[in-house]
C-alpha cells in the first residue's frame, strides 16, 4: 500500500509537470493540474491509511 502511495505521489507529480510543458492553452492545462492535484491528494490518503494500519491503529 505504501508503494502504491508513493508512485502515485510521482505520477500526479509527472501529470501537473506534462500539462505545463505540453499544454499551451490555459483551458485544458487547468483541467489537467487540477486532476494531479487530484491524484496527489488521493495518494496522501493512501498513504496515511497505510501508515495508521501499519502501526497497528484501528481504521
Amino acid at each position: 500500500m505504501k508503494m502504491a502511495g508513493f508512485l502515485l505521489l510521482l505520477s500526479g507529480w509527472f501529470l501537473v509537470l506534462a500539462a505545463v510543458v505540453l499544454l499551451r492553452a490555459s483551458g485544458p492545462q487547468a483541467v489537467f493540474v487540477l486532476a494531479g492535484i487530484a491524484v496527489e491528494i488521493l495518494a496522501f490518503v493512501l498513504l496515511f491509511r497505510a501508515h495508521r494500519i501499519a502501526r497497528g491503529r484501528p481504521e
